[in-house]
């Protein structure tokens, strides 16, 4: 059964060209529009990795992570963040949110799914 993942970004072009990504490599992908839709759907169904944007309205990316790992079915979820930020800082308050990995924008597709792999396998 083919492994799910939640990408959560605020821009439809980039949710699309991730979503290809990860159908062509296999996956099954759940998209949400920006952090409160990625929360609302992750508590309906549990997916395997989320992939989020950390500039989004409504809710960003480190509080829809600090809101994951407070449920228990999200605990030991791998959350990586795909997103234009790039500082130390900012990586640091990704992990210490429950990040557990930083992938950064424009991505390499290739690589996208390599880092996938890696992290929840085929």
């Amino acid at each position: 059964m083919a492994k799910t993942i939640l990408t959560v970004d605020d821009s439809g072009s980039l949710r699309q060209m991730v979503a290809f990504s990860l159908k062509a490599a296999g996956y099954d992908v759940v998209q949400a529009v920006d952090g409160q839709d990625g929360l609302n759907r992750a508590k309906e169904k549990t997916v395997d990795l989320v992939l989020t944007d950390q500039n989004m309205p409504v809710m960003d990316g480190l509080t829809l992570i600090s809101n994951l790992r407070n449920l228990a079915s999200y605990q030991k979820v791998p959350i990586l963040m795909l997103t234009t930020e790039s500082s130390d800082e900012m990586k640091a308050k990704g992990k210490a949110a429950g990040a557990n990995g930083w992938l950064v924008k424009p991505f390499d597709p290739k690589r996208l799914i390599e880092v996938v792999q890696k992290v929840i396998g085929a």
